[in-house]
């Protein structure tokens, strides 16, 4: 019995299928946020509470040593209350760093420390510090306070020797900038957005900021310090990158910390050399951090 030759074979259609969006649906009233590295809301607070209990721990313990060689407890050097800052700044980033481990394996990127386009960076920056500057002059002319000024310089001992000053400077120019922005806008304020999204979070951690400078600046100085950090937040999500807002951070703290010191045009090179510094730790950082998993990927591939 003969039988037919197999007809040609035809290849199966394949099913058509719509094109991906461009990015994943959001739940209603959440919006993207400049990094997702997955940290619950509740860990911002746990972080805040633990940063600065043991910046208290921190300056208890210099308070003791400063004692014990002659200093008076009530009323410390310059260099305990130096340390005490500096050291409060670095419980800040620890806290940070330490909630972020325990969700998981942080990246530098999680913090914000990303590169973004410099001149649109520049202008959302110059925009976000100049509506402080604004809403700044525009709120002590309405509660009468043209004579307050930033205190901190001189709690710190900054007119005490030239050595505390430029201490003061590095202090209050370079490392809380970093410490700060890396507490609040890298950690605390991206974990927040993970509860009500970008305006509750904003808005509470500008509120969160402006009160942890009750210490050390003019009451009058409270309400603009808060709606600056809610600048930042915002500048923070347009760039979506941490290093505006260090900027701009910067930027604030040399003229306050200039005009304490009735400076004129020293203030220019002040923040010339602070933004300098800044940018120097933040590459320290990143070779530091590219070194390490490159060591671990060889490790890795030993074995």
């Amino acid at each position: 019995m003969s039988t037919a030759p197999p007809g040609p074979t035809v290849p199966p259609v394949p099913a058509e299928h719509p094109p991906p969006p461009e990015r994943p649906e959001l739940p209603d009233g959440a919006e993207p946020s400049p990094t997702d590295p997955g940290w619950r809301a509740w860990t911002a607070w746990v972080a805040l509470v633990a940063g600065f209990a043991a910046a208290i721990v921190g300056a208890l313990v210099l308070s003791i040593a400063g004692a014990a060689l002659g200093a008076p407890i009530d009323k410390p050097p310059p260099a305990v209350n130096i340390l005490a800052t500096f050291v409060q700044d670095l419980c800040l980033i620890g806290a940070a760093v330490l909630m972020a481990r325990i969700a998981g394996t942080p990246r530098r990127a999680d913090f914000g420390l990303r590169a973004t386009r410099f001149w649109p960076a520049a202008g959302w920056t110059a925009l976000a510090w100049g509506s402080f500057v604004a809403f700044t002059a525009a709120w002590v002319a309405l509660i009468g306070a043209r004579d307050a000024q930033d205190g901190l310089p001189k709690e710190l001992g900054a007119d005490e020797s030239t050595v505390a000053l430029v201490a003061v400077g590095v202090l209050v120019c370079v490392v809380a900038p970093i410490a700060e922005e890396l507490f609040f806008r890298g950690y605390f304020f991206t974990a927040l957005r993970s509860w009500r999204g970008l305006w509750p979070a904003a808005a509470i951690t500008g509120i969160v900021f402006g009160g942890i400078h009750a210490g050390g600046s003019d009451p009058a100085f409270l309400l603009p310090l808060a709606f600056f950090g809610f600048a930042l937040c915002l500048l923070y999500v347009r760039t979506r990158s941490l290093y505006p807002a260090v900027a701009a951070h910067a930027v604030n703290n040399s003229v306050a910390f200039g005009s304490s010191q009735h400076w004129g045009w020293e203030i220019a090179p002040t923040l010339l050399l602070s933004l300098a510094l800044i940018a120097l730790v933040f590459r320290l950082v990143a070779t530091l951090g590219d070194r390490r998993r490159a060591a671990a990927r060889g490790a890795h591939a030993a074995h």
